[in-house]
């Protein structure tokens, strides 16, 4: 009898997040653990990696520990490799602090084994420093970890950053006194080369009105001395604005933004001054303020081209919001009018999610460790959440699929034909706790998979010990890919991964979600990046 050439025989692409065949530890809920290769580990970390936030597991300074020394294995091993993924961990993956951390590891590592092969430390630096107080930021982390002395790969990787990011209406919104490192300091320490005339003239109030509060503002600098002239306004001036209809470009003129109005103003943002700021509002600070817009009392027309705005694919796309933004947005917002632009950018935010033929089952992991602990100290998200956000946008946009929560035990969660995702999301999450705490993936394959063309498991991969001591390759056919979305990072593998199909992803993004259409043709997959 044949083994291998069966009728469903196919060849099976290989996926890059690679782990040893066979257990060789344990995972947090006392599991067969497989180990990682470097690259798998630190790719997994990377992308769920918030900096210095504890887990349910991983204490934050045993995370960032065990960050920094794959980041310096990596660097070392295979440095343009490593200078890819942190460049794209910083662009599309959206992961500010891991990238800032990564590369500012990549310098070390490389200047102690006096390595210089390859990538350039000071493009890598260079590459993950993407908005104007991010060059403070990496110089606050290098300092407290390494003392004052600043390498010149890090000058100079800032330097080049600087004359990309400074421009007046950054220097506005990022420099104050709350920085331990302003950007004078940052000046001062990186000496950058102005890239036109305007910006030398603005380094140079940078640094004047560092030593001065009170210095004068070159002519060339307009929004600077527009916004000077607004902060000379007497109280009752300032109010008054909002009666002109000239408001919102006096504002837009002077780099005002929501927050600076509010201290400018010393009281509250009334329903003129939010439909002043909303025209000049960014992306995320228009999401963000959805519940003050509702309890100002913000117009309906006003609304509407909020919403509209916030619907857009093109300005989700340039956001680069994690799509648990828009869910916390739905939950934040008291009214009903923004529901079906965060859904449409929900959905938006989605678009690698693969719509596949054929029937899927997607197990959604409602355990303790998923839904105990927010993602970081500053949300209220957790990694259920998250979870529940892609498995249930899976489930929308699939032909036929099962999508099941699951912990000790199990329960189906039918997702409506043309349902509005992020409301099935509400509903599927209000279910957490309903089947238990623990982390059991092998008994809730046993419980779901019936004849399915493929699983994805969306976990942190903790989970307890297999039935009897078995796998999931015991439960789910050979010739069946499963797909694990990875949302915890940890140090091993509750699954051989890599080839055979059987694979592993991970993020807060639904970038690598790109590999699944790639292997299900048979193909290799190779990193996003």
């Amino acid at each position: 009898m044949a083994k291998f050439n069966i009728f469903r025989a196919r060849p099976a692409g290989t996926s890059p997040v690679a782990t040893a065949p066979e257990p060789t530890g344990r995972t947090h809920e006392r599991g067969d653990g497989y180990a990682r290769d470097t690259k798998s580990e630190l790719f997994l970390l990377a992308v769920s990696n918030m900096g210095g936030e504890d887990t349910f597991y991983e204490s934050g300074r045993k995370r960032d520990n065990r960050f920094a020394a794959l980041v310096h294995a990596a660097a070392l091993a295979d440095p343009e490799w490593t200078a890819r993924l942190l460049k794209w961990l910083r662009s599309e993956a959206n992961m500010r602090t891991a990238s800032l951390v990564g590369a500012a590891e990549f310098v070390l590592a490389r200047l102690v084994a006096e390595s210089d092969a390859g990538v350039t430390n000071r493009a890598v630096v260079d590459s993950v420093l993407q908005r104007a107080d991010e060059p403070g930021e990496l110089l606050a982390y290098w300092t407290a970890q390494n003392g004052r002395r600043v390498p010149k790969p890090i000058k100079r990787g800032i330097s080049d950053a600087v004359r990309r990011l400074y421009d007046e209406r950054a220097v506005l919104k990022w420099d104050s006194d709350a920085r331990g490192y302003r950007m004078a300091d940052v000046l001062n320490l990186a000496h950058p080369s102005p890239a036109a005339p305007w910006q030398g003239e603005l380094f140079q109030y940078v640094l004047d009105r560092r030593r001065s509060p009170d210095t004068e503002v070159p002519e060339a600098l307009r929004v600077v001395a527009a916004r000077c002239e607004l902060m000379a306004w007497p109280l009752e001036q300032r109010r008054a604005l909002f009666s002109r209809p000239d408001a919102a470009d006096v504002l837009q003129r002077a780099g005002m933004t929501w927050e600076a109005v509010a201290g400018w103003l010393q009281g509250p943002l009334t329903r003129e001054v939010w439909e002043a700021l909303a025209p000049s509002m960014g992306y995320m600070a228009q999401l963000r303020n959805l519940r003050n817009f509702d309890e100002a009392g913000l117009s309906d027309e006003a609304a509407a081209l909020v919403a509209a705005r916030l619907a857009d694919p093109g300005q989700v796309a340039r956001s680069r919001q994690f799509p648990f933004r828009f869910l916390s947005a739905y939950e934040a917002a008291p009214s009903l009018r923004w529901g079906h632009a965060l859904d449409q950018a929900l959905q938006a935010s989605l678009a690698n999610l693969p719509a596949l033929p054929g029937r899927s089952l997607v197990l959604i992991d409602t355990s303790a460790s998923m839904s105990g602990g927010a993602i970081s100290a500053r949300s209220k998200v957790t990694p259920a959440k998250a979870a529940a956000v892609f498995g249930v946008a899976l489930g929308a946009k699939g032909e036929q699929v099962d999508v099941v929560g699951f912990a000790d035990g199990t329960f189906r969660h039918d997702v409506p034909r043309g349902a509005s995702v992020i409301r099935e999301v509400d509903r599927f999450l209000r279910r957490i706790g309903e089947v238990g705490h623990g982390t059991d993936i092998v008994g809730s394959l046993r419980r779901s998979y019936r004849r399915h063309d493929r699983v994805f498991i969306i976990s942190d991969m903790q989970t307890m010990s297999g039935y009897y001591g078995k796998g999931v390759s015991d439960v789910v056919p050979a010739h069946v890919p499963i797909y694990g979305f990875n949302l915890g990072g940890y140090e091993h593998a509750a699954y051989a991964t890599g080839k055979a199909n059987r694979h592993e992803f991970g993020g807060l993004t639904d970038a690598t979600f790109r590999m699944v259409p790639l292997l299900e043709a048979g193909q290799n997959a190779t990193w996003p990046f």
